[in-house]
């Protein structure tokens, strides 16, 4: 699993670096100190997954992800944002431009192998003491009325969207659900798909805007599958 870690400070890089070479199955291929530099050396080597603090100079974390991963990228890489501000816009800015975890510089080595490791499987992790507070802010916040899916969530797919906002991984959905691992990514693909997401994290915020998912307990709100239901548009 290759990464590039870009961080203007070069204390914090190589702290970083040194965690994830640390690991088994990861390698830092890369190191930047700007957000352009990180673009460039990104779409050179293209990494398994890229790790940006949000400040940096020259281009800034948010919109070097949004460079890579945002909307209209036609091959969009795996990012995902680090930083020591636990401030609401910046996590809204940095899921909005396309990056798949958020994660603080106090996470531990831990957290931050199991974000970069989501992040190249396709899932997203977010720092667990700013998940539920962000996504329903974000859902109390959107200035548009969510989406509609394409066509109506079946009960399963209700169950897994819920567990998705909760920012349960694809094996804890198994195992919670008893189904099978490649179910749970064939009901997260239709979920995809149906809601014109780009990836487990715009799956969660339509769970928190539509209220499937309450702020604060990760629970839906009662109402059935037939909610899912409406004139259907595309994103």
């Amino acid at each position: 699993m290759r990464v590039v870690v870009a961080d203007d400070q070069e204390i914090v890089r190589t702290g970083l670096t040194m965690i994830l070479d640390a690991q088994p199955g990861i390698e830092v291929v890369g190191q930047a100190a700007d957000g352009r530099r990180a673009v460039e050396l990104a779409r050179r080597l293209r990494p398994d997954v890229c790790l940006f603090d949000i400040r940096m100079p020259v281009l800034d974390g948010i919109e070097a992800t949004r460079a890579l991963a945002g909307p209209g990228v036609a091959d969009p890489m795996a990012v995902v944002v680090i930083t020591v501000f636990d401030l609401d816009e910046y996590v809204y800015a940095a899921l909005g431009a396309g990056a798949r975890g958020f994660l603080l510089k106090d996470a531990g080595p831990a957290l931050l192998a199991q974000a970069v490791r989501a992040a190249a499987d396709g899932d997203a992790l977010i720092a667990p003491n700013v998940t539920v507070r962000l996504l329903g802010a974000f859902a109390d916040s959107a200035p548009t009325a969510p989406v509609q899916p394409v066509e109506a969530l079946t009960d399963r797919e209700e169950q897994v969207l819920a567990a998705v906002a909760r920012g349960r991984t694809n094996r804890e959905i198994s195992d919670d659900l008893h189904i099978t691992l490649s179910t749970v990514k064939t009901h997260v693909a239709s979920l995809m798909a149906k809601l014109g997401a780009r990836n487990r994290v715009e799956i969660a915020m339509w769970a928190y805007e539509t209220r499937r998912v309450r702020a604060g307990n990760g629970k839906r709100d009662g109402r059935g599958p037939g909610a899912a239901s409406g004139s259907p548009t595309a994103r």
